[in-house]
């Protein structure tokens, strides 16, 4: 049964079911929620942390400090080795902690934030200054969220990538490749990630291909979803990538001595 705002006698009954079966009570529209500030229109929904994110940035101590366009820079490289071991890296780990739940409403943080938590368990000086980076980030764009119409079509939209074509192999501890995704709901972002690949690719456009599949992994969890929320997906989802070789091997399944050892995938 789908329930809509309008369909008032519905909430009302599904309320009294829940008030009889549990101990609750109705605390009326919601505002905020574990750090997350909801505003809420006829036509759409904006979530935030603002709030939480500005405590964050008071716990690191950056009051009228310098701000930042990125949350990282460009073609950066850390490693394990570089820089100054910290003294205690307590502070490192919990703001990192506190980023990483920022992106529950920050998709935009997801990267900068993978590549940071990558060091929790031994900070040094050149990881606290990546770090710093991000929160100056924040702190100029603190009021940023995610934003849900109610009036776009329910359409599902992914989009693949990977850093591979800019800078293949490019990690300097392991050598792997860092791959995303992001999904829309028509103009609504609902699902991304940012993770390293398990496996050192051979190639640019074996790294973009596990991202693609990777993305095809979460776009039929999100189709079965979807389909049991009643929200089914009558067409086939789209799935961009920018790796045109990539593309041309989803294109023929045939697969020959070059790309035998992606064939699961």
């Amino acid at each position: 049964m789908i329930i809509t705002d309008s369909d008032s006698s519905a909430i009302s009954e599904v309320r009294q079911h829940f008030f009889r079966t549990f101990e609750m009570k109705d605390l009326g529209p919601l505002w905020y929620f574990l750090g997350i500030e909801v505003a809420s229109s006829p036509k759409v929904y904006f979530l935030s942390q603002a709030k939480y994110a500005n405590e964050v940035i008071h716990r690191a101590g950056l009051i009228n400090t310098k701000l930042f366009d990125t949350p990282i820079e460009l073609n950066v490289k850390l490693n394990i080795t570089n820089g100054v071991p910290l003294d205690d890296p307590t502070l490192y780990r919990e703001l990192v902690s506190c980023l990483v739940y920022l992106t529950v409403t920050r998709p935009g943080l997801a990267y900068a934030v993978h590549v940071v938590s990558q060091f929790v368990f031994a900070p040094r000086s050149t990881h606290w200054a990546a770090l710093l980076r991000i929160l100056r980030y924040l702190q100029s764009t603190i009021f940023q969220g995610l934003l849900f119409s109610s009036t776009s079509f329910l359409d599902l939209v992914a989009y693949a990538d990977a850093d591979a074509d800019a800078d293949w192999a490019g990690d300097v501890n392991d050598h792997k490749s860092i791959s995303g995704f992001y999904m829309f709901l028509s103009d609504s972002l609902i699902s991304w990630k940012s993770k390293k690949q398990t496996i050192v690719a051979r190639s640019t456009a074996e790294t973009e291909y596990r991202a693609m599949a990777h993305a095809t992994a979460e776009i039929i969890w999100l189709r079965g979803l979807l389909s049991d929320l009643g929200v089914p997906q009558s067409s086939p989802t789209s799935l961009y990538c920018d790796n045109q070789s990539a593309i041309q091997i989803a294109h023929n399944n045939v697969f020959h001595e070059r790309t035998k050892h992606i064939e699961i995938d």
